[in-house]
């Protein structure tokens, strides 16, 4: 059976359609398998894969050429761990992010925070020509150093959080965003974390088109191989 949307698959188009759409109005795997009469097995196998493309699509777009952009870090994980909190909270992942202004957001999951670990996400994403807004946080101290000349703060530990343009609650409102949406599945897996940060992203940046008709296009012109 030639599917044109899956390399090598039982699932007719049609279904694989309907798979689709209901991942693209963001219904949970469990609810798609019941709604489809397909086994929850391979509802897994189906979501995964979009998910890794997701992945993909994410990393091949670069919008921080110029611009303002906005620089954040958020922690993911239990709720409450005992031990250090804040920044570098214990049992809990940090994310870095940044988002361009009426444009879109770039996430990576990151071992710490420091600036060996982000300062070559910045450089490989944002040219000279950008202007960056962050909190006061330590790490982007250097980036003056490193070409960087317009960048601006605000003091979150001097209860400043906006004095005009300079804020980042653009990038503080889609990690409320993120963390509202990860809830929902009440836990999710390591290995299976960072995907469904980068389909958070793409959710977010597609915000504005018909992600079900952008995922159909992308799949049929490189059709998917289940795992």
């Amino acid at each position: 059976m030639r599917n044109k949307y899956i390399k090598v698959t039982h699932i007719s188009e049609r279904k694989t359609r309907e798979i689709i759409r209901l991942f693209s109005l963001d219904i949970e795997a469990k609810k798609t398998a019941e709604l489809t009469g397909v086994s929850r097995p391979t509802i897994n196998k189906f979501y995964n894969a979009f998910r890794e493309r997701i992945g993909e699509i994410c990393e091949a777009e670069a919008p921080f050429e110029n611009g303002e952009v906005e620089l954040d870090e958020s922690y993911f994980g239990a709720r409450r761990v005992r031990g250090k909190r804040g920044r570098g909270a214990a049992g809990k992942t940090p994310v870095f992010g940044m988002l361009k202004r009426g444009d879109k957001v770039y996430t990576q999951v990151v071992r710490n925070c420091s600036v060996r670990e982000l300062l070559p996400i910045i450089r490989g994403k944002a040219d000279t020509s950008a202007v960056f807004y962050s909190d006061g946080f330590r790490t982007y101290d250097g980036l003056v150093n490193y070409g960087y000349k317009r960048h601006y703060r605000v003091q979150h530990s001097d209860d400043e959080f906006a004095v005009g343009t300079n804020h980042i609650n653009g990038i503080e409102n889609f990690w409320g965003l993120c963390k509202v949406r990860l809830a929902k599945f009440r836990g999710v897996h390591k290995h299976t974390f960072v995907l469904h940060i980068k389909e958070c992203e793409f959710r977010y940046n597609f915000r504005n088109q018909n992600i079900y008709l952008t995922l159909l296009r992308n799949f049929r012109d490189k059709p998917l191989k289940l795992s």
